[in-house]
């Protein structure tokens, strides 16, 4: 590791200095002559194309997508760097409809793809070299592609329409700012501030926290209700009503290449081990000494410790701990905070959460996080930067394919936390303070695969219920139900919390993405018993796995490395790994504590 890096603000000069810098005009007017030229190509798209034509229809497509990539990214990072930001929303929205006609432009290349007889088709995809899985990946949609002019209505609709509504939502939710108490002393605070009292020793200020967060929520509630009405409306609308999906999680499964029956599979045994996450509970219950959990503690830290970590210590905790796997990941990772990628700061107006923005192959990709000092802020950088190592092992291949799909997406972002944990367990002497990681471990596992598995058994729940015209008070009462099923007995549900589905951005930016966390938590389970096992001859297969991005399906990748995710024992075996650390903590003494 090569220097000290120190909380800041993220440059976002790599891309472009400005939104009317002389480099942004330059690369409007290049994406206007390329497309330009390209439309003139039209032309040559027959079924009987030689393959060396289409490469370079390929190539030309691909430089268009580049830009477009380099410019987007632009746009939304600088929004996100202060949502409230009048000229970053201006230059998005214009932005916005700006490539709508540019998709509509080149949009007949894909309508002539998909449109191509099988024969004609297979014969230019065994030429296609890197290009073909995303032929491949382009031709499923193939039963639900409309007309050109059909398809143009769409792109244009979605600007004003679902786009505009995501865009409004972000903007309503990140000016919220929470009153919250603390050393007698009332302040106002964003949700990133206000979320770290919710793994705070104090049980009241845990209660506090949550209680103000759903009151700023529900004040709100009846508003954002109709937004995620009218995204599912849209939804249901556009992907069954005109494209004939079956389903409104169909629409994702395809674009995330996993049969129905797969998702299917993972969510009914996510739904059969709420019994786990449950005894888990009972079991956290007895260590506060309280007769149950309330939804308030469930994160409560199980010994009382106040440990914060500067951003230095977070930094070098988790660089160290990627080293200590393998040197080239440590020094990707560390790429991204050496090139001012990285925004750690906490201010009014930027996005909460945290992500990872991969721009284009060959790029640093861009983290946002908030920290705060916290474990937790450290294990979020360990995920987010394990993002930004999977995009950068992946960019040898095209832009079209260098994204792992949702499915994998989480593969590397889990593992980095999985690493960092074992490195804080290994050196850290405070039995108090192990303990707590021991039992986070599991917190998180439950933040991951059983919150997440249970946000999506409520997405398909919802939208059936938007369809059937239902009011927001009976979207609360599904949302409660939902909550009853994960918690049974073991743990207490406040009324408030009908309002925590509209405060989940997942939903109503990308409806069933939120699947993808448990699918990518339980697979790296399996991955790391792997790693436990196999020691260091794990590394290159892992590493291989991660290099492939989105170039194959995710059942081909996974294949590769072992393992086969149409077997329900495969996702049960992450569940049995869980089980294990559950009876390690029943046999810790509780006198311990």
């Amino acid at each position: 590791m090569t220097g000290t890096f120190t909380q800041k603000r993220w440059s976002l000069f790599d891309l472009f200095p400005g939104q009317s810098s002389p480099e942004m005009k330059a690369a409007f007017a290049e994406l206007e002559e390329r497309v330009t030229r390209f439309e003139g190509t039209r032309s040559r798209l027959t079924p009987e194309i030689d393959s060396g034509v289409l490469l370079e229809q390929l190539k030309a497509l691909e430089s268009i997508t580049h830009l477009i990539q380099r410019i987007s990214a632009f746009a939304e990072l600088w929004f996100s760097e202060n949502t409230q930001d009048q000229e970053a929303l201006a230059f998005m929205a214009s932005l916005e409809n700006r490539l709508a006609e540019v998709a509509n432009r080149v949009l007949f290349f894909s309508l002539w793809w998909k449109g191509l007889e099988d024969a004609h088709a297979q014969r230019l995809l065994a030429a296609s070299g890197a290009y073909h899985y995303f032929l491949e990946e382009m031709r499923h949609f193939r039963p639900h592609t409309l007309s050109e002019p059909e398809e143009k209505v769409i792109n244009l609709k979605d600007v004003t329409g679902a786009r505009a509504l995501q865009t409004l939502y972000s903007m309503i939710t990140n000016r919220y700012q929470f009153e919250l108490e603390a050393a007698g002393e009332k302040k106002k605070v964003t949700r990133g501030e206000l979320m770290v009292h919710v793994r705070q020793a104090d049980p009241d200020q845990r209660a506090a926290a949550y209680q103000e967060l759903y009151r700023v929520y529900g004040d709100d509630g009846p508003l954002l209700s109709q937004i995620y009405c009218a995204l599912a409306r849209d939804w249901h609308n556009e992907h069954l009503g005109l494209r004939r999906f079956g389903s409104p999680l169909a629409v994702r499964n395809l674009h995330n290449d996993l049969p129905d029956a797969v998702v299917d599979t993972l969510l009914e045994v996510c739904r059969e081990n709420a019994g786990l996450f449950q005894r888990f509970f009972r079991l956290k219950a007895r260590w506060l000494n309280l007769p149950r959990l309330r939804r308030y503690d469930i994160y409560a830290p199980v010994a009382v410790s106040d440990k914060r970590y500067t951003f230095a210590q977070a930094t070098q905790l988790v660089l160290g701990s990627l080293e200590g796997f393998d040197p080239k990941v440590a020094r990707l990772a560390e790429r991204v905070m050496a090139e001012d990628h990285l925004d750690s700061e906490v201010r009014a107006g930027k996005r909460s959460g945290a992500f990872c923005a991969s721009t284009v192959p060959g790029q640093t990709p861009w983290v946002l996080s908030n920290f705060q000092g916290r474990a937790d802020d450290v294990a979020t950088l360990a995920h987010e930067l394990g993002h930004a190592i999977h995009s950068m092992l992946a960019a040898h291949h095209p832009v079209f394919t260098f994204h792992a799909s949702l499915p994998l997406a989480e593969t590397a972002s889990t593992f980095a936390e999985m690493l960092l944990i074992d490195k804080l367990l290994a050196q850290e002497a405070d039995p108090g303070v192990r303990r707590d990681l021991l039992f986070r471990q599991l917190d998180d596992a439950y933040a991951t695969i059983g919150r997440q598995a249970f946000f999506a058994l409520f997405e398909k729940e919802a939208h059936q219920r938007v369809q059937a015209g239902a009011a927001a008070d009976e979207m609360c009462q599904a949302y409660l139900d939902n909550l009853h099923a994960q918690f049974g007995e073991a743990v207490e549900v406040a009324d408030e919390f009908r309002w925590e589905w509209v405060s989940i951005p997942h939903i109503y930016d990308v409806p069933f993405y939120v699947y993808a966390y448990a699918f990518g938590q339980l697979l790296v389970l399996s991955l790391y018993r792997q790693y436990q096992a196999e020691g260091r001859a794990f590394i290159p297969r892992y590493l291989e796995l991660l290099s492939a991005g989105g170039s194959a399906s995710p059942n081909e990748i996974l294949t590769r490395a072992g393992l086969n995710m149409r077997e329900r024992a495969f996702w049960q075996g992450g569940f049995d790994a869980l089980t294990a650390r559950i009876v390690e903590l029943e046999k810790l003494p509780l006198a311990s504590k």
